[in-house]
């Protein structure tokens, strides 16, 4: 199946181009010539974007289907049990109507760390298992802890550094020691390995220790320091995934519900998503002030030339899968960024933070995953919204159903 997108903007996921043609052939893209298509499409008044990877979230059933309907063709998960990871890699592997995933598996951390406070037996029978995280004790454990995850063949490796301390909290966390120990198992089977911090302490802990990135924005630094803070995490050469969304629902800002007061938002959004909006969230540590000082640190970072991929820690409880990725985009352009910055977020730069050489930008070769909307997100970045078309490895859809060829 060939498919050419005929005079379309694209974001190629790093720059705008004005007007240009697309060739979708097979699963891929290809280069536009004089060889015969089997359908066009008018990208006229519309904009090209590679299809959006989520750096941050946790998938269940259904989620990876909730993801597609809004352009989002990868999502990184980042902490699943081995059970449930299985059945979601299979139904990516399997179908072309949900996204793509790559994932950590469990999540390494002290007896009784975060996020074991979190993982009742009624949190565990609503993502159906009874399965518990692993933990690790010591120096042994951790090595052990490794190998079992490349038992289940992962792709990168996530540890959690929070004692809770940023809301009061008292939890076990990994030590310096033993963190450095579980970065040094990671690298040595070629793994990259993020790390869960929530304050600028834990931050510097796991940079210290070795860590390629952090999943979340620090949420303890003001404006006044947030620039010697991002100057420290760009000496380390590592990434911060943004997560804005996340400390937002945490810590009960409603802010959030703007995507259900938007149609192109709400239209697509299954009842189960819309359920999760207003949930109350319990013993999750985290700062009063997240969300400024978080948007305050996503500014500095910037500047810094930090990587920063745009991710929201979706879960099946909220954030929202798919849709939280479009408000995130908006909350790193209200932070300061522009458009263009904070497509690339969710494009080329998470694409390139974890090794997807295949996808993130619209190149002939690549992947074909992308994303076809109304208008122009590069001078207004809730055009991601107005989704006219997904493809999938090459497979079209709209509103997470194939489209029907004439």
């Amino acid at each position: 199946m060939r498919t050419l997108i005929r005079n379309v903007r694209v974001f190629d996921g790093e720059r705008t181009v004005p007007a240009a043609d697309v060739l979708i052939d097979g699963g891929s893209i290809g280069e536009p010539g004089i060889a015969p298509v089997d359908v066009e499409v008018d990208g006229a008044g519309k904009t090209l974007l590679p299809g959006l990877i989520d750096a941050h979230t946790h998938a269940f059933d259904g989620d990876l289907e909730e993801a597609l309907k809004f352009g989002v063709t990868t999502e990184l998960d980042m902490n699943n049990l081995p059970p449930v990871l299985a059945a979601q890699r299979r139904l990516a592997a399997e179908r072309d109507d949900v996204a793509d995933i790559r994932s950590s598996s469990m999540i390494a951390t002290a007896p009784h760390g975060h996020p074991t406070q979190i993982m009742t037996a009624d949190v565990l029978k609503a993502l159906g298992t009874d399965h518990t995280l692993d933990t690790v004790a010591d120096s042994g454990q951790a090595k052990a802890f490794v190998e079992a995850r490349l038992a289940e063949g992962v792709d990168y490796l996530k540890i959690a550094i929070d004692d809770g301390g940023s809301s009061g909290m008292r939890l076990p966390a990994l030590s310096p020691s033993l963190a450095a120990t579980l970065v040094e198992a990671g690298h040595a089977a070629g793994l990259r390995v993020i790390a869960h911090t929530v304050t600028a302490r834990e931050a510097i802990i796991a940079l210290d220790a070795g860590a390629d990135g952090l999943a979340h924005l620090y949420s303890d630094v003001d404006q006044d320091q947030a620039g010697e803070m991002a100057a420290r995490v760009a000496s380390y050469d590592a990434f911060v995934i943004s997560t804005i969304t996340y400390i937002e629902a945490v810590t009960g800002d409603p802010n959030d519900q703007e995507l259900l007061r938007d149609p192109r938002v709400a239209g697509r959004m299954s009842d189960r998503a819309k359920g999760t909006f207003g949930r109350e969230w319990a013993d999750i540590p985290m700062h009063s002030q997240g969300v400024l000082n978080a948007s305050h640190s996503a500014a500095a970072l910037l500047r810094a030339g930090v990587p920063v991929p745009a991710g929201t820690d979706a879960t099946p409880f909220g954030p929202v899968h798919g849709a939280g990725l479009h408000h995130e985009l908006l909350l790193l352009t209200e932070a300061g960024w522009t458009p263009e910055q904070a497509l690339a977020a969710a494009t080329s730069i998470p694409a390139r933070c974890f090794g997807l050489a295949d996808r993130g930008r619209i190149a002939p070769g690549l992947r074909a995953d992308l994303l076809l909307v109304n208008g122009d997100p590069t001078t207004d970045i809730t055009a991601t919204r107005a989704i006219a078309d997904v493809w999938r490895g090459g497979v079209r859809r709209s509103a997470g159903r194939p489209i029907a060829l004439a």
